[in-house]
């Protein structure tokens, strides 16, 4: 199967057209709205370098807010209130000490200065955010995603010292629990599903954004 590749024109393929592994596309740009409509389609960028790659996996990993877990430790990390949480109070210096942890299976970065500047223009577009975590005044963990009404697609987290990414996961989730219907976490990892997160198909993930 030959892989899409993308000019100037917002458009992406069905994305049932998806390798096995989730390659959908290739090339295109960053700018807010093709970033924008690729996650309302349920795609998403990813690459270390040029050009760019777009994927739409099957099955896709998610939380829904009321299924979260939290064990008995980290309810006791989060009444000792060790850590500060957060949201948009640095969105810059979170994207950065992201980019320095690795996607499962990858040795390098994949959030490259290109990456950086087009989610630091979505973040003042008002669609991406992030979340803090602070231990005495200093940045300790946090991740941050995309928002687009009631969905949060998470991209990367980062924490320098234990628990610190949890603490601003699950009161992200806790705080926001109300208005998020499910947050997309794209790929597995033992971290996520740990809290919660579980597979489910894309063609349910498609029906869930409203895009099928």
């Amino acid at each position: 199967m030959s892989i899409f590749r993308l000019n100037k024109k917002l458009i992406f393929p069905p994305v049932q057209l998806a390798e096995p592994d989730g390659l959908l596309a290739v090339g295109g740009d960053l700018s807010v709205e093709r970033l924008l409509l690729a996650y309302r389609s349920g795609i998403f960028p990813w690459y270390d370098e040029p050009p760019i790659l777009w994927w739409s996996p099957d099955p896709r990993f998610v939380l829904f807010p009321d299924e979260l877990k939290v064990s008995a430790s980290m309810k006791q990390v989060l009444r000792r209130q060790q850590f500060r949480i957060s949201y948009n109070e640095d969105f810059a210096a979170v994207i950065q000490r992201c980019s320095t942890i690795p996607r499962p299976g990858q040795s390098g970065t994949w959030i490259t200065p290109e990456m950086q500047e087009a989610y630091i223009r979505l973040h003042k577009a008002g669609y991406a955010m992030s979340v803090e975590c602070w231990q005495d005044n200093q940045l300790v963990g946090g991740l941050y995603g995309v928002r687009t009404g009631p969905f949060f697609f998470g991209e990367s987290m980062f924490a320098d010292v234990s628990n610190a990414s949890k603490a601003a996961f699950i009161t992200f989730v806790q705080t926001y629990a109300s208005e998020l219907k499910m947050i997309d976490c794209q790929v597995h990892t033992t971290h996520l599903a740990s809290l919660g997160a579980a597979f489910i198909s894309r063609e349910e993930f498609l029906e869930i954004i409203g895009f099928s």
